[in-house]
């Protein structure tokens, strides 16, 4: 039985193409800070990753600042803000239909 060779960091397997590359909040923060300083292809090309993914990146930090890559649930009220809004609006999506409806009715009633 042939053993497997030794690896000794992370760097050494080459993923998959299936397998999704996952990075945490400092890395993106370091990794926009580094697109700053050579410009974005030139960090894209130097950390392994698209420059697509980079620039996104660049966009969630100019949107959001230090909270662009917290998670949900730490970020901040105005997220919570904009949820509770849009299902708000929902909701009275679906009122204005019933009410639609209801006078459509009544209008053929009377009529």
């Amino acid at each position: 039985m042939a053993k497997s060779p030794k690896i000794t960091s992370s760097t050494d397997i080459e993923p998959s193409p299936d397998t999704r590359r996952r990075f945490d909040a400092t890395y993106k923060q370091n990794a926009v800070a580094l697109s700053k300083r050579v410009g974005v292809s030139q960090a894209a090309k130097e950390l392994h990753v698209g420059e697509s993914n980079l620039r996104n990146w660049i966009q969630a930090v100019a949107a959001h600042g230090a909270q662009a890559f917290a998670p949900l649930s730490l970020r901040t009220d105005v997220d919570a803000e904009l949820r509770r809004l849009r299902e708000e609006v929902r909701i009275l999506r679906i009122e204005k239909d019933i009410l639609k409806k209801a006078a459509t009715y009544f209008a053929k009633e009377n009529g």
